[in-house]
């Protein structure tokens, strides 16, 4: 499935497409779940994608806070599943707002918010 980018900045990193298990990120392919922000593709890491903890977003939280992303989108496979009131609520207390959504809907929304120059990130499992 191809999630077709705005026009962001040339260094940004975009999704060109997803799906068979990993995505393609300005033309480099990465297999696994990913963080995905305006600058790096990091591997995502985390127990079970129904049980994720505060700790499993420690690549985001980590981030300075003047350059840490205010808006996460996690693409959560081929359905949206939820994460837990604690961890919503730990997240906004980093300063960081969660959006739950399906995999493809968080690519094409991520393409979108980095056009718009948003202080975006997305934790993406592969579909």
């Amino acid at each position: 499935m191809a999630a077709p980018p705005p026009a962001p900045h040339p260094d940004r990193k975009v999704v060109d497409a997803y799906g068979k298990g990993g995505f393609t990120i300005r033309g480099q392919l990465f297999t696994g779940p990913i963080v995905l922000l305006p600058d790096a593709v990091l591997p995502w890491t985390f127990g079970d994608i129904a049980a994720l903890a505060f700790e499993d977003f420690a690549a985001l939280t980590s981030i300075e806070p003047a350059r840490r992303p205010n808006i996460l989108l996690i693409g959560m496979g081929p359905r949206t599943q939820f994460v837990t009131p604690a961890v919503r609520a730990a997240l906004r207390e980093a300063g960081i707002v969660a959006d739950l959504m399906d995999t493809g809907a968080a690519c094409r929304t991520y393409n979108v918010l980095l056009a718009e120059e948003r202080r975006v990130a997305a934790c993406l499992v592969p579909v």
